[in-house]
C-alpha cells in the first residue's frame, strides 16, 4: 500500500526540515558520540566507547550522507566507526548489541564505499555476536556480568534487533553458521519471549545445563508479565527484519501478531506510554518505542495486503504524526529532535531528552539497505 498524496508531501516536508536541522547539529556534534542532550546540547559517549547506542550517530550521518552527498556527513560518519575500533578491540565491551554499533556504522559504510577495513570490522562484530550462541538453550546471551550478577543464562527482546548483522555476515561470506545462528535465537525467542496475545517479555532466564525456560524479568519494563513498549517495538520490527532475511512465514506471523497487539493498545492521543501495562495514573510517554514501532509497522506493511496493509500504514502514521505535533524540537539551536523519551519504567527521570530515537528508522545502515 502506498502513502496517498497529502502523506506523501507530509512525509517529504519533515524529511526535508529534519535534513536542515541536521546540517547545522552535525556541525556542532562532529566531533561528539551524542547520546542524549543536556540543556539542549548534545553530550558525548566517546568516553564510554562500549555503550549501546555508539552506532547511532554514525549511522544518522550515513543516511544524510545518502540523502545529500554532503562529504562532511561522511567524514562524521566514518570518524564515529573508527572510534568504536576501541570497543571492537575490548571483548569486555563486546555483547548482544554489536549489532546496533557496526550495523549502522562498517556495515554501512561498506555497503556505500567497499571499503575492506569496514567489512573487517563487521565481521569481527559479527563473529563475536556469533560466539555468544548458547547451543543448548539455543539463545544469544545477553550483558556481560556487572559485579555479582550472573547473566549467562540472560536474553533479551532487545537482540531481535541485533540479528541482521549475522544475517549480512552469512550473506558477505557464503557461510550459513551466521545465519542459522540468527534463525535458531529468532525460533527461541518467539517461543519464550512471545505471549500469546503478542506481547512480549524483555528479559528471559534460562537454564545453563537444559536450556529450559527458568522464568521472565520485567527489566526496563512495569514489572514481571507487564508489557514494556519498547520491547514490543523490538519485536514487532525484529521478526519483521528476520522474515525479510529469511522469509520464514513462522517470522512473519509473529511480527502481525505483535503488532496487531501494539496497535490495539495505542491511546487514542497516540502517545506511546512506557509500558502498557504500566498503573492508569501514571502517564510516562515513550517516543523511541512509537518511532521504533512506527518503522516496523511501516516495513511490514509492504509484507502484507489489503486491508491489513492498510492499518499497519494508518497506525505508524498515527504515531509518527502525534510525534511530530507533540514531541519534536524544530529549533535549530537545540541539538535533540525529540522529547518525552524515557529508557525504563523505574528510572529516576522519565521523558527526558533522549538523542537515541533518532535512529530508529536506520534499520541496517543507509536508505534502501532494508531487504525487500
Amino acid at each position: 500500500m502506498e502513502l496517498n498524496e497529502k502523506d506523501a508531501a507530509w512525509v517529504q516536508e519533515i524529511l526535508d526540515r529534519v535534513a536542515h536541522k541536521l546540517e547545522r547539529v552535525s556541525e556542532r556534534s562532529k566531533d561528539k558520540i551524542p547520546y542524549t542532550t543536556v540543556h539542549g546540547v548534545h553530550d558525548d559517549k566517546s568516553g564510554e566507547i562500549g555503550w549501546w547506542t555508539n552506532g547511532f550517530w554514525g549511522g544518522m550521518m550515513w543516511q544524510m550522507y545518502a540523502l545529500t552527498e554532503n562529504e562532511s556527513y561522511r567524514k562524521i560518519a566514518e570518524d564515529n566507526e573508527r572510534k568504536l575500533d576501541a570497543c571492537l578491540m575490548d571483548y569486555g565491551k563486546l555483547d548482544h548489541d554489536n549489532g546496533f554499533k557496526w550495523l549502522p556504522t562498517a556495515v554501512a559504510d561498506y555497503r556505500m564505499t567497499k571499503n575492506p577495513a569496514s567489512r573487517n570490522r563487521g565481521l569481527l562484530a559479527a563473529s563475536n555476536l556469533a560466539g555468544r550462541y548458547n547451543t543448548v538453550g539455543k539463545f544469544i546471551r545477553a550483558w556481560n556480568d556487572w559485579g555479582n550478577e550472573d547473566h549467562r543464562g540472560w536474553a533479551i527482546i532487545d537482540c531481535m534487533m541485533n540479528l541482521p548483522l549475522l544475517y549480512w555476515a552469512s550473506e558477505e561470506t557464503k557461510d550459513p553458521r551466521f545465519a542459522q545462528i540468527a534463525v535458531s535465537h529468532a525460533y527461541t525467542a518467539k517461543e519464550n519471549f512471545i505471549r500469546g496475545d503478542g506481547s512480549a517479555n524483555h528479559i528471559v532466564e534460562f537454564d545453563l545445563e537444559t536450556g529450559k525456560m527458568v522464568r521472565s524479568y520485567g527489566g526496563q519494563g512495569f514489572g514481571e508479565g507487564s508489557s514494556w513498549t519498547r520491547g514490543q517495538s523490538w519485536a514487532l520490527y525484529g521478526f519483521t527484519l528476520s522474515y525479510l532475511h529469511i522469509k520464514d512465514a513462522a517470522f512473519l506471523e509473529t511480527a502481525e501478531r505483535v503488532a496487531n497487539y501494539f496497535i490495539a493498545n495505542i491511546p487514542e492521543s497516540g502517545l506511546i506510554p512506557v509500558d502498557f501495562r504500566q498503573p492508569m495514573d501514571v502517564d510516562f510517554v515513550d517516543s523511541t518505542a512509537a518511532a521504533i514501532a512506527a518503522c516496523g509497522l511501516t516495513e511490514l506493511a509492504k509484507l502484507t495486503e489489503g486491508r491489513q496493509s492498510g492499518i499497519y500504514l494508518k497506525a505508524a502514521l498515527k504515531m509518527l504524526k502525534t510525534i511530530e505535533e507533540e514531541c519534536f524540537r524544530w529549533n535549530e539551536l537545540e541539538d535533540n529532535l525529540l522529547i518525552r523519551c524515557s529508557a525504563a519504567y523505574h528510572d529516576r527521570e522519565h521523558e527526558s531528552v533522549l538523542f537515541l530515537v533518532t535512529q530508529k528508522c536506520y534499520v541496517e545502515g543507509v536508505s534502501g539497505a532494508v531487504k525487500g
